[in-house]
């Protein structure tokens, strides 16, 4: 169960550290600029991270949840609905886009290549991936996200290890950069609202793809915790090499080839990697989304959606954040309403599908304890449970046998 959790927090990790956050174009840009300030927006966003994580994930799990609209079919008004669906759709798409010209503007700045080549070899990757399976999907979401982490706090361990810095003067340059946010605070908001727009859909089927609710909240809260540590570490690495990366593309790679030529080259290809975890989920989803579960057809939509995307990444990468991130990121507050509302509403009927699903599992491993004896009784109390789950009868049952199957496999 602690693999399960913790390989649903990185992928869930890895669905929202994409371009912008391991590239710090996005930290550069709303929480650096308001200079010393910028420390309180991001422990407001750490926070933030964690508790809607949280609530994402479990959500996802509690409807299990195929695509974004199983969750938002129960929760929001029809009206709202159509508004966040279409909102999500089209955000996810913009989002994708820039992800892409991320992807070049990583390779441009590190190997000289045309931009346009970075963000040719992502679209043929999400491609090539979409044909796999969600288990391998999962699992390719979150390899790099351990590694991503290591990097960053070695890069601040650098940065600050018997080093000092005019800090006045650094405030001093940090606040004279142009923020899209009035305020630090509302930069905050902003930015998480942009990252639920961003990962949501794929943090509902991350959460669908798991029967323990408790699995579910501890995965969701676990990658929103670890977020909040990657971005407080970047921000930190950001703000102390202002003077250096304040006009850079991917100022983190910057800072990076500082230290080593080699740790340069290492951390390009694992931003390329996270560039890709991001844009693969959000070109999944989307895909999902408009498949009705024909798998053809979700192959169909995911390659058109590429190719139009890659010809919109042309606008360039740090030009994209600046505008289209803050305008998406006001559209995601409705979401963020939503979620909360819903949550606090079901919170009850989430506790009590918890348990039944706990005792189903808890009543369906006694077929395999020798010390245990399952009799009709338990096939009883089963049936009941399952009449009582807010999912499908026999769904419920067979994702309840599928998991203790795999559980008492994995012994």
């Amino acid at each position: 169960m602690y693999k399960k959790y913790l390989k649903i927090a990185l992928a869930y990790v890895g669905v929202i550290v994409g371009a912008g956050l391991s590239s710090g174009q996005d930290i550069i840009q709303y929480f650096v600029s308001f200079g010393k300030k910028g420390i309180v927006g991001v422990i407001i966003l750490a926070a933030l991270n964690i508790i809607f994580g949280r609530i994402i994930v479990a959500l996802g799990c509690y409807y299990d949840s195929d695509n974004h609209q199983d969750v938002l079919e129960q929760v929001a008004h029809p009206i709202i609905n159509k508004i966040i669906d279409y909102t999500l759709i089209v955000a996810g798409f913009i989002i994708y886009f820039v992800m892409i010209a991320g992807a070049g503007a990583n390779l441009q700045q590190q190997f000289e290549l045309p931009s346009w080549i970075g963000g040719l070899i992502c679209s043929v990757l999400v491609i090539i991936v979409s044909y796999l399976d969600f288990d391998k999907i999962t699992s390719v979401l979150g390899i790099f996200t351990p590694i991503i982490i290591l990097m960053i706090i070695a890069i601040t361990i650098y940065t600050f290890a018997g080093k000092s810095y005019d800090w006045e003067n650094l405030s001093i340059i940090a606040d004279a950069m142009d923020s899209p946010m009035p305020n630090v605070t509302f930069s905050a908001i902003n930015y998480y609202s942009l990252c639920a727009i961003t990962g949501v859909s794929m943090a509902f089927v991350l959460g669908g793809s798991v029967v323990r609710i408790g699995v579910a909240e501890k995965g969701g809260a676990i990658g929103g915790a670890l977020i909040g540590i990657i971005i407080l570490c970047a921000f930190a690495s950001l703000y102390a090499n202002v003077d250096m990366v304040k006009d850079m593309e991917i100022p983190m790679l910057a800072i990076v080839e500082n230290i080593n030529p080699l740790f340069a080259k290492i951390y390009t290809f694992t931003i390329f990697a996270l560039i890709f975890n991001t844009a693969f989920s959000l070109s999944f989803s989307l895909a999902k989304r408009f498949s009705n579960g024909d798998e053809k057809r979700l192959h169909i939509v995911l390659i058109t959606s590429v190719i139009l995307g890659y010809i919109c990444s042309f606008a360039g990468f740090k030009k994209l954040v600046s505008i289209m991130y803050p305008i998406l990121g006001y559209i995601g507050i409705l979401l963020l309403v939503v979620l909360l509302t819903a949550w606090i509403r079901e919170k009850q009927n989430i506790n009590k599908e918890k348990m039944i699903r706990r005792k189903m599992i808890a009543v369906e491993s006694k077929k395999y304890d020798d010390n245990q004896e399952y009799t009709a009784k338990d096939k009883k109390i089963f049936s009941k449970l399952s009449d009582e789950s807010i999912l499908d009868n026999d769904a419920i049952k067979k994702e309840v046998k599928e998991v203790v199957s795999e559980e008492q496999n994995n012994k």
